[in-house]
């Protein structure tokens, strides 16, 4: 079956990276994002990759209005959502008393609430086919907070919190629309040069910082599985706040540490094989009880 896939903040990042994985899938997929260079380029390689239908929507999620409106044509078009990833963010680095009160709300409407209208838009139809999966794309900063991303953090601790309500709800009214976050370390996509920031010197993640590509085979594993959370790896002048940093130029899905990014995760690895794990565990436990056993006799 062909899945039908919505991806916000698809311009660029791990969005970017996402879109072109469900495009290598054959999937149909719409794109959501607020950059017009970015978003072309996206639709571009989603073409290229095999995507069986590519949609685009020029949204600010902070719109919910328009985010419902897209999934309204999404479903007018396709008869269904099968996977939902909610993945726009913005953020502003500085100290806590350097940011604004409008920014502390913009990044709070992007990031929180973007998320919210996402998942809101999705249930309306998940909810009547009775079926779909919700991704919200999340952050190791979603239970820990660190210096000089203090709305970030919290818009992603709120996000933890509305999930896991949502998720305990769902398993009473509709135990087969599934709810799943995956919680992302250090990733090396264009967010680190268009931020907006008020540090002294160019920002990076903090390390270790993965390759995007990781990052989406997370995202999708999770949509495959519908798991309650997924825990991912280990621990410029004009900025994307109130503007999309990719509406003139395409910004790609990595970012300026490609030299630094790792192409793979030992800890996802082990997250998505649990069970065959598992198995080796016994097996080793099995026949380590059997060693002392003979040496009983």
């Amino acid at each position: 079956m062909t899945q039908a896939v919505v991806v916000t903040g698809a311009s660029a990042g791990v969005g970017r990276a996402v879109a072109r994985a469900y495009a290598d899938r054959g999937a149909r997929i719409a794109l959501l994002a607020r950059g017009e260079a970015g978003l072309a380029a996206t639709e571009r390689d989603c073409r290229e990759r095999g995507a069986a239908e590519v949609r685009t929507y020029r949204v600010d999620v902070a719109d919910a209005g328009a985010v419902q409106q897209a999934a309204d044509d999404v479903v007018h078009r396709w008869g269904v959502i099968d996977v939902w990833i909610n993945n726009a963010m913005v953020s502003v680095l500085a100290p806590a008393w350097e940011i604004t009160a409008p920014e502390f709300r913009r990044v709070t409407e992007v990031n929180y609430l973007g998320t919210v209208h996402g998942t809101l838009a999705a249930l309306r139809h998940m909810r009547a086919h009775g079926r779909g999966t919700i991704v919200q794309v999340g952050s190791a900063l979603a239970y820990r907070g660190i210096p000089l991303q203090s709305a970030y953090c919290a818009s992603k601790h709120a996000i933890q919190g509305f999930n896991d309500s949502l998720r305990a709800e769902l398993l009473h009214d509709r135990p087969t629309v599934r709810v799943s976050m995956v919680q992302l370390p250090a990733v090396n996509t264009p967010q680190f040069s268009w931020v907006r920031t008020r540090l002294p010197r160019h920002p990076q993640p903090v390390p270790p910082i993965f390759a995007p590509e990781v990052a989406a085979r997370a995202v999708l594993w999770a949509a495959d599985h519908g798991v309650r959370e997924l825990n991912v790896g280990g621990p410029t002048w004009r900025d994307n706040l109130d503007h999309p940093g990719d509406a003139e130029r395409d910004r790609g899905a990595d970012g300026v540490f490609a030299d630094r990014a790792r192409d793979r995760s030992a800890a996802l690895w082990v997250s998505t094989h649990k069970p065959a794990l598992s198995g080796l565990a016994l097996a080793g436990v099995a026949l380590a009880l059997a060693g002392v056993s003979r040496r009983l006799r």
